[in-house]
């Protein structure tokens, strides 16, 4: 990240350019001797947010290490660096802020596999499987003992037209797919010796699954309700403005 680059807050979602007054961005050397990494480095980069509402500031820290020297033509040598490892400090997670249309506890499950998606992946994706079957048994009213119950029988809703506005035949696949692979961390192989990983990007994967399916389903149906309600607003306004006025009374001496 670096100046005039474009950033989004993992705050607020404000789109914005970094600018200079707004960014600290400084790379340390860590003088130790006698580490397994090769001069070690840490990098602070902290950058607070453009928008009024929100000034919130994002910290983000990486260790790094050489790993190859370079001999450069007519002589001098460049490093090569590789990131061994980075924290985000502030925001804890990646988290992206989830309009209240969602239940909380959806929104508490989203929450917490994103914030340990780096430690335990596995366990991510697991969590991000209950947190879908909250949403079938929510939006879609089925509850049945099992996961895999449930995604079929709204499969066949699906199938037969009487699922819910914006329940697909891909986002039905896409949640079992999801099925299987929090099973991986919900259930262990008939063989102890047989570790199947699960690693980041694939537990991020999911966490953009629920993301998705949080907008299509709780937030598309939340704007469809604000708008007609808008609209019989509007009609009930304009039925009152026709009504004509009412007469005075007999007056009395």
């Amino acid at each position: 990240m670096e100046v005039g680059s474009n950033w989004t807050c993992p705050y607020c979602r404000h789109a914005q350019v970094v600018s200079y007054e707004r960014i600290h961005d400084a790379d340390s050397e860590l003088k130790v001797q006698a580490s397994q990494l090769a001069s070690p480095r840490i990098r602070v980069t902290a950058v607070v947010c453009a928008n009024e509402q929100c000034k919130q500031l994002t910290l983000i820290t990486a260790l790094s290490s050489v790993v190859a020297i370079n001999s450069l033509v007519g002589g001098g040598r460049k490093n090569t660096r590789k990131v061994v490892k980075k924290w985000n400090l502030l925001p804890a997670s990646t988290a992206k802020p989830q309009p209240t249309c969602v239940p909380e506890p959806l929104r508490a499950d989203y929450a917490e596999a994103c914030a340990i998606r780096d430690l335990s992946p596995k366990a991510s994706a697991t969590i991000i499987r209950r947190c879908l079957q909250g949403m079938i048994r929510d939006f879609c009213g089925i509850k049945k003992g099992r996961l895999i119950d449930e995604i079929e029988e709204l499969r066949k809703r699906v199938d037969a037209g009487n699922a819910p506005r914006g329940v697909q035949h891909d986002s039905v696949d896409a949640i079992d797919h999801v099925r299987g692979i929090g099973n991986i961390g919900a259930h262990m192989e008939k063989d102890i010796n047989t570790i199947i990983d699960v690693d980041p990007h694939e537990a991020q994967r999911l966490i953009e699954l629920t993301e998705m399916l949080f907008e299509e389903w709780y937030e598309a149906r939340h704007r469809r309700e604000q708008r007609l309600k808008k609209i019989g607003a509007i009609a009930a306004e304009k039925a009152l403005a026709k009504k004509p006025p009412a007469k005075d009374g007999p007056q009395t001496l």
